[in-house]
């Protein structure tokens, strides 16, 4: 705040020059006043209604904050002044979605396709629908959760996919000599999957890990020991509540509230979702 014009000298120039008419002036946070009769000056930080009375709340330069009816009796720069409520205008919506998609504007979402995106897990599905659920919507695609990879073959077999049913799967820890590079490899040898299933992955070993270290405000996720329960070790490093399902669920809840946009994100699973959503959306050939 600009406080600059505000002390003695600024009231006494304010003294010399009465009669003046008061012009409205909205409330805005963040403007500077001086209450006339009180001589009190401050930051507009809110307006509040209370029993059908307006009240801004000032704070001053030394954090002490006090009400005053909104209404004149106010002083901006030594000129009368009548406080009005602030009417903020809408937010115009970003240009782009959170997966920094080009918005599409006045096109309604489309009808589900029969094809879907797998992934291993709800928090899987809620990070994807965080950040691409505008784009997936707008495309007719729905993404489910597998809880688990261990019987993916049977699960694409059940699945039954053809060129305008097609299944993008994303696989955590997807990294070469792993147990989930050989299940992909058996699942993608069903009958009817190839040309019609595709299995990506990222290499992490849980989709927590997808978001960057620095969002959190950390420098690197912690490390759990080998034998300990993963998402148990990383709260337990990260000093939050641990060790139950429902201390697994709220940290999850506020790491996901984290996460703003694609930006938020390593590029190796955008990369990875971005490729599915291609896939599954691209015309079958004829």
């Amino acid at each position: 705040m600009d406080w600059s014009s505000w002390g003695p000298a600024g009231h006494e120039e304010m003294t010399r020059r009465p009669g003046r008419p008061a012009r409205d002036v909205p409330a805005a946070p963040g403007t500077v006043v001086e209450d006339v009769a009180s001589g009190f000056t401050g930051a507009v930080i809110r307006v509040e209604r209370a029993g059908g009375v307006h009240t801004v709340v000032l704070e001053d330069r030394r954090g002490v904050r006090r009400g005053f009816p909104l209404g004149g009796g106010f002083w901006i720069d030594g000129e009368p002044v009548t406080l009005v409520p602030h009417v903020a205008s809408a937010p115009r919506p970003p240009a782009r979605t959170a997966s920094g998609s080009r918005r599409v504007e006045g096109v309604r979402a489309r009808t589900a396709r029969a094809s879907r995106i797998w992934v291993e897990g709800v928090h899987d599905a809620e990070l994807v629908e965080k950040v691409w659920g505008e784009d997936l919507r707008l495309e007719g695609i729905v993404v489910e959760p597998l809880h688990g990879v261990d019987d993916l073959a049977g699960a694409i077999a059940a699945f039954d996919p053809g060129p305008r049913r097609r299944l993008g799967i994303l696989v955590d820890h997807l990294v070469p000599g792993s147990k989930e590079e050989r299940i992909a490899a058996e699942a993608m040898r069903v009958p009817g999957a190839a040309g019609n299933v595709l299995i990506l992955g990222h290499p992490y070993v849980d989709v927590w890990q997808v978001i960057k270290p620095a969002v959190l405000g950390i420098p690197t996720w912690p490390v759990v020991p080998k034998g300990q329960d993963w998402k148990t070790g990383v709260l337990q490093g990260l000093g939050w509540p641990h060790g139950t399902k429902e201390a697994t669920g709220l940290g999850w809840k506020r790491l996901l509230s984290h996460v703003g946009s694609y930006a938020d994100l390593e590029p190796s699973l955008l990369g990875r979702v971005e490729e599915l959503i291609d896939f599954l959306t691209a015309e079958p050939e004829r």
